[in-house]
């Protein structure tokens, strides 16, 4: 059998790295091409500028790819709100370009999103892939914007089902620098907490439920594989959405960090306090999503245990 060929869009991120390694770990089946913007070597990941419709179109008859998993984005929400404009553009329009190109050489797309999509009100979660969005920030509405837009394309191109949409939270795993994760930073801030006369807020109030990005990229492969061997796309659902089970604050990773490398963190003040009404970006309280869609089409939604990743990670065995 011939290996068919996944392209990953943002494969130099956290995420794209991990979604790359998934596809390489089934050799026989995939073969797999990166791209990327200023960290791509050019080689193993192709420098492409997204936002220039040529250099798409060039990649995907370059690689010709039976699928595309979507993973640039610009994903933090307080560099969202300084340039609305930069991230509209990569997380909408050339999305939009993108889906339109892959709709045209009916190659399958798999668009990465987002739980902001959601408002995320004490009491609402957990989201089905149905319920309806309603984001809070600017990250989030430019996510759902992007997802529109890929379901929009390939339903006006006759092709339902080619282009779909997979929401992930809050991502945790093997990061170049912890700066890459909103989780992996917290470790960051634990060590400063161990510094004299150190005082820092941390929020307790807004519930994450941090994901490995192993498990993601294995999801992104196992999505793949059933949306190609199954002749009609239309039968499946368009909307899906993964998440770890693992329910914490950012204190209580902190609190969980600190156990795991023997710190104390009484220099970490929790902060129960929730959104400044005044700050820029509004983050929600608990968008816990659903993981049914993929469990009805028989996806694996098993996920590592956050504490015993970050043991191994981190080396810190207790006997």
């Amino acid at each position: 059998m011939t290996a068919k060929t996944a392209l990953i869009t943002g494969a130099t991120g956290l995420l794209g790295r991990q979604v790359v390694k998934a596809f390489e770990d089934k050799p026989a089946d995939w073969s797999v091409q990166g791209t990327g913007h200023s960290r791509a070597d050019g080689v193993k990941v192709l420098r492409v500028d997204l936002g220039e419709p040529d250099q798409v179109e060039a990649v995907l008859d370059k690689a010709k790819p039976s699928v595309v998993i979507h993973c640039a984005a610009e994903r933090f929400p307080d560099r969202c709100d300084k340039d609305p404009e930069g991230t509209r553009a990569l997380n909408v329009t050339a999305t939009e370009t993108l889906a339109a190109l892959c709709a045209a050489r009916d190659i399958f797309l798999i668009y990465i999103s987002t739980d902001y999509v959601f408002p995320g009100k004490p009491g609402d979660a957990p989201y089905t892939a149905d319920a309806t969005p309603q984001p809070t920030n600017l990250y989030g509405e430019t996510k759902l914007d992007g997802e529109r837009a890929t379901l929009d394309v390939f339903k006006r191109a006759g092709k339902p089902g080619g282009g779909v949409v997979l929401r992930v939270p809050v991502l945790y795993g093997d990061a170049e620098v912890p700066s890459e994760s909103a989780v992996n930073v917290l470790m960051e801030t634990v060590w400063k907490a161990q510094e004299p006369g150190a005082s820092i807020a941390v929020d307790h109030w807004a519930l994450r439920y941090p994901t490995n990005t192993e498990d993601v990229g294995r999801v992104c492969r196992d999505v793949a594989a059933k949306y190609l061997n199954t002749p009609d796309h239309s039968t499946l659902p368009q909307i899906l959405q993964f998440s770890s089970e693992d329910k914490l604050t950012k204190y209580e990773i902190c609190q969980a960090f600190g156990e795991i490398m023997g710190l104390s963190i009484d220099a970490i003040k929790p902060n129960t306090e929730g959104n400044d009404p005044k700050a820029a970006v509004q983050r929600p309280y608990d968008c816990h999503l659903s993981t049914s869609a993929l469990k009805q089409i028989g996806i694996d939604v098993s996920t590592q245990d956050f504490v015993a990743w970050w043991r191994r990670e981190v080396r810190a065995f207790r006997k």
